[in-house]
């Protein structure tokens, strides 16, 4: 079975969005408390979406570029893209329907 949450570096980022599969990024830190109080739900999210949309999580100590590419200033940051744009930015702690609602939207629009 896959991984239902995976780890990008820079250049299988730049592939991984650029694809036909909605892409959920959280953008954390291992520091971050917020980040871990998320990581249960982004886990979850990867397994009820699995198959339909690609979820993945950037460590932004280790991938500091992509932060910058994207001006991450607080984290947790999570970034929707489809086909490449951004569809949405959710900054912060968040419900689980504030992520779903997005996806399911792109889904069955």
């Amino acid at each position: 079975m896959a991984a239902s949450v995976i780890y990008p570096n820079v250049e299988e980022f730049d592939q991984l969005i650029s694809g036909g599969t909605p892409v959920l990024v959280d953008f954390w830190a291992e520091w971050c408390m917020p980040c871990k109080m998320l990581g249960p739900v982004i886990e979850q999210l990867g397994e009820q979406y699995q198959g339909r949309v690609t979820v993945a999580k950037v460590d932004v100590d280790e991938h500091s570029e992509l932060a910058a590419r994207y001006g991450i200033q607080s984290i947790p940051t999570v970034i929707i893209f489809n086909k490449g744009e951004i569809v949405d930015t959710i900054v912060g702690l968040r419900n689980p329907d504030a992520y779903t609602k997005v996806l399911d939207g792109l889904l069955n629009g």
